[in-house]
């Protein structure tokens, strides 16, 4: 019996989704594993990392990272604690569900030490970025770059005010601009052995795979961010289907990165951050299905540009309100990022780090008038529904875009 190949591959992705289900079922078991030891007795005592500080007008709440968890208390605003320093706490246990453990639960703490601690690597690149500028702001914007160390709630305001919070959290691009650096590195010297040793291999798997084993170790650094986790199993998948002769950009493969994601790391899966990655990822594939065949480049990078800043207000807007007329530079900002970027990047290898400071000064200080705008559940749940339905109907995207129209006059107008 001659079985259609189509039918072959739909059964194939059911035993692959399949086993991602179990795997699921593995790992949900062992989260809720480490929520019964937490919850076991009404204190809990634990070594944490300090992520992030947010200050408030009477005290100071800590986002706090182990092993296992992550979680946020309230300090005394005196306590002289630093981002990334490490303390002991015991907190209270009494009021943590399961799904707040996974979300990141409060808890009230006790008692907190600070701990001294030997400089990481991480601390290393840190000092090494820290003495290169003056300003703290621009530490804390180059340290979220390169390291995807959290920003300061006021700093996390200015990029909100200006529409480039998508630029300051690692993802797609700068995990692209990183792999072209490291397969260019390691392309002349492997090239070098390649061409004595072992020309029967194929030279650019070779360095793809090299690359992407860097880059995990580069995602650990990071201590995993979601948005840059769902980078790298694009491009780790991209790499499997083309080496497989099977289409990269298609919104199956999408589905799968979030499988493979959500299966793995079942927490990931109330990541507001994880949900904006894969949103903008849909809407550059939704571009690419209906306005790929415009002729001209120059057009093509400045519709995509707007076209994906418009098609992710109505979703931002649900979550946060935040609303200001400086958010219409974001398209603009976004195209001098793709120059940025880079630039910054190997003026921090090379020693000329601070030749954007000025500038950076001058950006980082701008006062906004701030007015609050939300997308009502109605909208939001219609612009999902039209944008899942603009995969196979076009009537679907047109109505899509009079909507984002719509919306896009309703926030600024």
């Amino acid at each position: 019996m001659i079985i259609p190949k189509q039918i072959k591959t739909i059964k194939n992705l059911l035993v692959f989704v399949g086993i991602l289900f179990i795997i699921f079922l593995i790992n949900i078991s062992i989260e809720y594993s480490k929520y019964k030891e937490v919850v076991y007795e009404e204190v809990f005592e634990t070594q944490v990392k300090i992520i992030n500080i947010y200050e408030k007008d009477k005290i100071n709440v800590l986002r706090l990272k182990n092993k296992n968890f992550e979680f946020f208390t309230s300090i005394e605003k005196d306590s002289n604690l630093h981002k990334l320093d490490l303390i002991q706490i015991a907190f209270l246990t009494k009021k943590i569900d399961f799904i707040s453990f996974l979300k990141g639960f409060y808890a009230k703490s006790i008692y907190f030490d600070k701990i001294k601690r030997n400089n990481t690597f991480k601390d290393k690149i840190v000092q090494k970025i820290n003495s290169n500028h003056q300003s703290y702001k621009i530490n804390e914007v180059f340290n979220a770059l390169f390291l995807a160390i959290p920003v300061s709630t006021e700093l996390r305001d200015t990029f909100a005010n200006y529409g480039i919070t998508h630029l300051i959290a690692l993802s797609g691009f700068h995990l692209s601009v990183l792999s072209f650096l490291i397969y260019w590195i390691v392309y002349f010297p492997y090239d070098f052995w390649h061409k004595r040793y072992f020309p029967y291999r194929n030279k650019k798997f070779d360095l793809l795979l090299t690359s992407l084993v860097i880059l995990f170790l580069y995602l650990i650094l990071t201590d995993v961010v979601a948005s840059l986790l769902r980078a790298f199993i694009m491009l780790s998948l991209g790499i499997f289907l083309l080496r497989s002769n099977i289409r990269l950009i298609s919104f199956t493969n999408l589905l799968i990165t979030f499988l493979i994601i959500i299966a793995f790391l079942p927490k990931y899966i109330f990541s507001i951050s994880l949900w904006f990655s894969l949103s903008g990822v849909f809407y550059i594939f939704l571009y690419i299905k209906y306005f790929n065949e415009l002729k001209s480049m120059i057009i093509k990078l400045l519709l995509f540009n707007f076209w994906i800043y418009f098609a992710m207000n109505p979703i931002v807007h649900y979550f946060f309100k935040n609303t200001t007329y400086e958010q219409l530079y974001s398209p603009f900002l976004t195209i001098v990022f793709t120059l940025f970027y880079p630039i910054e990047l190997f003026a921090h290898l090379f020693g000329f780090a601070g030749i954007f400071d000025k500038y950076l000064e001058i950006f980082l200080s701008k006062q906004f008038v701030v007015f609050n705008v939300a997308t009502s559940l109605f909208i939001f749940l219609l612009y999902i529904f039209l944008s899942f339905a603009s995969i196979v109907s076009k009537k679907a995207f047109i109505l899509l875009n009079v909507l984002l129209i719509a919306f896009t006059v309703y926030l600024y107008t």
